[in-house]
């Protein structure tokens, strides 16, 4: 039945993507003009003259002389087999352009995940069981720092702090002389040397809220009748908390996989700019600044198929888990 069930769901996939597609190529086109007309206002405004006739051959290239439709099954038709076209401003393909920061990101996104549930479970779960203890109180208090905290904030403080008194650079993914250098274990220890300060600024949000989501959810089903009826049973107290109340309160950090996964990458454009990051965000962002089209369609169709991905993984998880939910 659950084979039955992810093969419905895959096939949901390709109707969704292509009414996604068509809504990305809207919004795409929605700011007025065009990359070729910011080209040309800024040759204008640094006194540099126009050739027309090379305004027209680049329309013609990129297809923007094209009606929208045209324009957009150009795109689409050219998207399905892998050529997600070329970046005006950067002069290559989109493909080659965001291939290692695609894998950087998703790198930082599975670590970043990680650390939320982690520290959000056992911080939530303790929080719980000692309700209106200390170290509730306490927890509590942090949680409510990292919601209050913009996360480029605290990427500033910890730059700050880490340069003042330790003499360290954290901004970046490598050290500057593995910047360009071929993949090797080298280059990944000095990523892995590097990732931690990333993954505590984008995850301590997102693990503030977490704690708070779990700790009520623990709550209300500790206080559920199933949970009293096997306390009076004498069954052991965290045997009961473990196998039925916190199965049932992890449901939100399942259920969120949907927006996380995107939002890891999309939400904290300005943490990755602090940072120097060599992810997606940094350049997701120029290239809608440029209206750089084909480069910005890519990376917010890939954050579509993110979102939908993640949406899959909950549910089928969910259904897994809770037995509550039936696949039906």
């Amino acid at each position: 039945m659950i084979i039955f069930y992810i093969f419905k769901r895959l096939l949901l996939l390709i109707p969704t993507m292509v009414i996604i597609s068509v809504i990305s190529f809207i919004i795409m086109q929605a700011p007025p003009g065009d990359y070729i007309e910011a080209y040309m206002a800024t040759l204008l405004s640094t006194g540099e003259t126009v050739d027309e006739e090379m305004i027209q051959s680049l329309r013609s290239v990129y297809g923007l002389d094209e009606p929208l439709y045209v324009q957009y099954w150009i795109w689409i038709s050219n998207f399905v087999f892998g050529d997600f076209g070329a970046s005006f401003e950067w002069n290559m393909k989109v493909s080659a352009l965001i291939g290692d920061r695609l894998l950087l990101t998703i790198f930082i996104s599975f670590i970043t995940i990680v650390f939320t549930w982690f520290i959000a479970l056992i911080i939530g779960f303790i929080s719980a069981i000692w309700q209106y203890s200390f170290v509730d109180y306490f927890f509590t208090a942090i949680g409510f720092l990292g919601l209050a905290i913009p996360n480029f904030m605290l990427a500033l403080i910890l730059m700050y702090v880490s340069y003042k008194y330790f003499d360290v650079t954290v901004g970046g993914l490598f050290s500057p002389e593995y910047i360009n250098a071929p993949w090797d274990i080298n280059k990944f220890k000095d990523l892995l040397n590097h990732v931690w300060i990333p993954v505590i600024v984008i995850g301590t949000a997102g693990t503030a809220g977490l704690i708070r989501i779990m700790r009520a959810n623990l709550l209300d089903e500790m206080r559920q009748a199933y949970v009293i009826t096997g306390y009076a049973k004498g069954v052991n107290k965290w045997k009961v908390l473990i196998k039925y109340p916190l199965r049932i309160a992890i449901n939100p950090f399942i259920s969120t996989i949907g927006w996380l996964l995107p939002a890891v990458i999309s939400g904290d454009i300005i943490v990755s700019v602090v940072l120097s990051l060599q992810t997606i965000g940094p350049l997701y962002l120029r290239a809608l600044m440029a209206q750089d089209m084909y480069l910005a369609g890519a990376i917010l169709m890939f954050l579509a198929f993110l979102t939908i991905i993640g949406t899959l993984i909950s549910d089928i998880l969910l259904a897994v888990i809770d037995p509550r939910i039936k696949y039906e």
